[in-house]
């Protein structure tokens, strides 16, 4: 599908990757970009449409789907993450708010955008996963369960919606130059980079990106991955106990 002339809608838009993905939408010639937040003030960009919109919240999904029922292309960002292991947590709760927006808060998206995209041609969902989606890193192990978990759920999407003409992009790349990987030590990509990347990917018609030299090879090492991937995860995880 086309870039400009497109109805989206972006998910957790107010900063970071989500706010990157709205401009440039806006710069490519989208006719039309929902920017999704818990907080309408935060949304600041004037060429954007401000939606409340807390993908945890039933009331809020089904109320966005009516508001923006022209759209063309549904952009699931919106994330929450912790550092929270899996044992080491000591409760389930972070492991819960995860999962809750991660996996069912998008899931819910989707659920509900699913027959709007129907109506309108097919459309895209985009879906923005992890490279943690293929390894645990287990200082943020409940986060990595989730993405994970998303990556499986975007898969299944896709078999279900191909008949109603649907793209679904699943988007794996290492940090990103966000709040969330603030104190991350290494390189991060820039924002614009990655939403640059994911609109490039829509227009091509592709059902998976790889952001990253680092994210295509720890794909590529899944097969081996207890020999190739875990022993330096693990060799991390101790370092950091010391």
């Amino acid at each position: 599908m086309q870039i400009a002339g497109s109805v989206a809608l972006v998910t957790g838009a107010n900063r970071g990757l989500g706010q990157a993905l709205a401009r440039s939408l806006a710069e490519r010639g989208a006719r039309k970009v929902y920017a999704g937040a818990r907080h309408l003030v935060d949304v600041t960009d004037a060429d954007v449409i401000p939606i409340q919109l807390d993908i945890t919240s039933p009331q809020d999904v089904a109320d966005a789907a009516r508001r923006c029922g022209d759209v063309t292309l549904l952009i699931n960002n919106a994330v929450e993450a912790r550092q929270s292991p899996l044992i080491g947590a000591g409760s389930l709760e972070a492991a819960r708010a995860q999962m809750e927006t991660n996996y069912f808060g998008t899931l819910a998206m989707c659920q509900a955008f699913a027959p709007v995209l129907a109506r309108t041609g097919g459309g895209a969902i985009v879906n923005m996963l992890s490279i943690v989606s293929f390894f645990n890193q287990p200082s943020i192990g409940s986060f990595c369960a989730t993405k994970a978990a998303l990556w499986s759920m975007t898969n299944g999407i896709r078999i279900e919606l191909r008949s109603q003409r649907t793209l679904v992009l699943g988007v794996h790349s290492g940090f990103i130059d966000t709040r969330q990987a603030t104190g991350v030590q290494g390189a991060k990509h820039a924002p614009a980079d990655v939403a640059a990347l994911v609109l490039d990917a829509v227009e091509a018609g592709h059902e998976e990106l790889l952001v990253d030299e680092r994210t295509r090879n720890m794909k590529a090492s899944l097969p081996r991955d207890l020999e190739l991937i875990y022993p330096e995860v693990e060799r991390q995880w101790q370092a950091n106990l010391r």
